[in-house]
């Protein structure tokens, strides 16, 4: 069963890159454009792995993250953040949120695969 990938963006090119990319390895993809639909998605069905820009429409990354956390305090999927921001005091916000991870913007596309890899190889968790 390929892992479900649930990407929020509100930037189409990102979209279409990391889609293009992402399906060419097997993970199935889902993609919304702004952090309150990742949250109706997240809700309706967990992905394995949720990967959110930080600036977005309607909800930011970061409200989405809090979110998340709140309504699913037992939640396994990991939460990738795209970030341009690099400095610490931009990911503070993070330090109480279970399996979260940064990647630095602009994302590679290697590098997101590789992470990707290695989490389920670890163990991550699949979607029934």
């Amino acid at each position: 069963m390929a892992h479900r990938l649930l990407i929020a963006d509100d930037e189409p090119h990102v979209v279409r890159v990391l889609r293009r990319a992402l399906e060419r390895v097997g993970y199935e993809i889902e993609a919304v454009h702004n952090g309150a639909d990742a949250l109706e998605r997240v809700l309706c069905r967990a992905p394995d792995v949720l990967i959110t820009d930080i600036q977005m429409p309607r909800m930011t990354g970061q409200t989405l993250c809090q979110r998340i956390d709140e309504l699913l305090p037992e939640r396994e999927f990991l939460i990738l953040v795209l970030t341009s921001r690099t400095e610490i005091e931009h990911r503070e916000w993070s330090s109480a949120i279970a399996n979260i991870r940064f990647l630095e913007k602009p994302v590679s596309v290697h590098k997101l695969v590789s992470l990707l890899e290695h989490h389920f190889a670890a163990g991550g968790v699949a979607s029934a």
